[in-house]
């Protein structure tokens, strides 16, 4: 299922983020040239200063809402589809979500290489797994008639 929603949400977030291989050619900048989880978690913990740092968390959090707005339209509550994660009420800030993420991609170099969605949809099971008593208290799918 993973797999299927990066496939669905790449299309998405590319529309969503255009521009950003151009920018990336002419600015040479890591800011807009995000593709792995690495590249995401650097974005949003810039170990740069300045106008840079500030770019670079506004991508980050750019990032992290569209992803987000596009995971809720997926699940959205009571739908039909179990959600990958369940995030509490009330929910971290996007600021500190990009910090979270960014620690979460240190402790785990062996997801550095995936694309930043998976990275980032990895984390949020990780950090906000949905309660196992939603999923035994679903019925069984009935069988087949006889």
């Amino acid at each position: 299922m993973r797999n299927t929603l990066a496939a669905a949400a790449a299309p998405l977030l590319a529309a969503l983020l255009g521009g950003a291989p151009a920018l990336a050619q002419s600015q040479q900048s890591h800011v807009t040239d995000v593709r792995t989880a690495s590249d995401l978690a650097a974005v949003c913990d810039p170990q740069v200063r300045g106008v840079e740092r500030l770019e670079s968390i506004a991508y980050c959090q750019g990032y992290l809402t569209a992803a987000g707005q596009y995971y809720a339209s997926l699940h959205p509550a009571g739908g039909p589809r179990r959600p990958l994660f369940c995030v509490p009420n009330p929910p971290p800030s996007v600021a500190q979500s990009g910090l979270a993420f960014a620690a979460w991609a240190r402790q785990n170099p062996q997801r550095a290489g995936e694309p930043a969605l998976d990275g980032l949809l990895r984390w949020a099971q990780s950090a906000y797994p949905c309660p196992t008593t939603a999923a035994s208290e679903r019925s069984p799918r009935p069988g087949p008639a006889r």
